[in-house]
């Protein structure tokens, strides 16, 4: 059994406003220091089979649903539990 760790952010080329909501907030606070933010969503999803047939797998579920793949991009860790 696999867990994936899944973290889907926007492209660098897409504007986040949640980020730029948070880092303007951040400056107004006086964390002057805070150059940039990101937000994105995170998901854990436990599969069973072998390592490639999981690694084909959860590439797909990106592309299909959890990943918005016009706007967003992802990356994700297979780790044997």
């Amino acid at each position: 059994m696999f867990k994936a760790k899944i973290y889907v952010n926007y492209k660098p080329s897409v504007l986040d406003p949640k980020a730029e909501v948070i880092k303007n907030t951040l400056s107004r606070l006086g964390q002057t220091n805070v150059k940039d933010v990101t937000v994105g969503k995170y998901f854990e999803v436990l599969l069973e089979g072998n390592r490639d047939a999981v690694d084909q797998q959860v590439d797909a579920l990106c592309d299909q649903m959890l990943a918005n793949v016009n706007m967003e991009a992802y990356r994700y860790s297979l780790e044997e539990v």
